[in-house]
């Protein structure tokens, strides 16, 4: 484990008093992430185009009761982007998973609580899967299950997610579009959801558009989608019919403006996954965290502290 470089952290003003680490976790992989705070240990992982700074208005609260370890995905952030291969497995969620699991146990803990959004939720959805003992409770922000939502994509949601669809193209052609204007491309994937820009703090977005930029950046967020329209679903599959499902506790919470509650049941489709199931929608968009901080930790805060003390 080691300190991160200060050029590795254009958002780092959002998060003062957070250490910057970086954790080998896979031949030729170095996952980044900034910890904080004190408590049981909370992994939070971000979605796309996004990185560990979504989490900047609601952090400063988890830090007062949880040890928070915000981690930047493979392929994304300040985390490495390593060459996709063939079938694109090295992008799985079952790896980018497993790039958590060895995350947390590099920094001691063996058992810890999970909170993600999007792309990142879909990773938490897996270790839970793969590695039960280590999720204590997961909370899983505006996804219902890749599996539900490919299975069930209706016009209605092909042009709303269409990036989808388009990141999935064979490379180079999405790399080469993005990478010809990545500062664009996080303004467009984000501003034409139902919030456009106005909940974004300015410094974050700047870190979300400077991320994009790094080399291999494109390719790593394409490949994460590749992943899920191929290896994903077929890991999801197979869990399905050996009749697996999630054990922790999980609390789904959804943006009521939002694509996902527009297009899918995503309580029912967890309910369809996992043993232990509640959740709600909440009066925001896609970006629950930037969008609608104080509605989430109500949420998130009582979930998280059943069972280890009073908040």
């Amino acid at each position: 484990m080691t300190a991160a470089e200060p050029a590795a952290e254009p958002a780092a003003e959002l998060l003062p008093g957070f250490e910057s680490i970086d954790v080998d976790t896979d031949v030729g992989v170095r996952i980044h992430a900034r910890v904080g705070g004190h408590g049981p240990p909370l992994l939070l992982l971000h979605g796309h185009p996004q990185t560990h700074a979504i989490w900047h208005r609601v952090a400063p609260r988890l830090a007062g009761h949880c040890r928070l370890v915000l981690a930047d995905l493979r392929g994304y952030g300040a985390s490495s982007k390593p060459a996709g291969e063939p079938e694109h497995g090295n992008y799985s969620k079952r790896v980018m998973a497993r790039d958590m699991l060895r995350l947390m146990q590099a920094l001691g803990h063996a058992r810890f609580d999970v909170l993600a959004h999007d792309r990142g939720a879909r990773v938490a959805h897996r270790l839970a899967a793969d590695h039960p003992q280590a999720v204590r409770r997961l909370v899983l922000l505006d996804i219902a299950p890749t599996l539900a939502m490919y299975e069930q994509t209706s016009e209605a949601f092909a042009r709303a997610y269409w990036h989808w669809f388009f990141l999935i193209q064979p490379a180079p052609l999405p790399e080469r579009l993005i990478e010809a204007d990545p500062a664009g491309y996080v303004r467009d994937v984000m501003g034409r959801r139902s919030a456009g820009l106005a909940p974004f703090d300015p410094r974050a977005l700047a870190a979300y558009q400077q991320a994009l930029a790094r080399p291999g950046a494109a390719h790593g967020v394409c490949e994460d989608y590749r992943a899920a329209a191929g290896i994903d679903l077929e890991h999801d599959r197979a869990d399905r019919a050996a009749g697996h499902r999630l054990a922790p506790p999980l609390l789904a919470l959804w943006g009521e403006q939002g694509v996902v509650h527009r297009c899918f049941e995503p309580l029912a489709e967890w309910h369809r996954v996992a043993d232990d199931v509640r959740g709600q929608s909440l009066p925001c968009g896609h970006y629950i965290a930037e969008e609608a901080p104080e509605a989430l930790l109500a949420q998130v805060l009582p979930f998280l502290l059943d069972g280890h003390g009073a908040a």
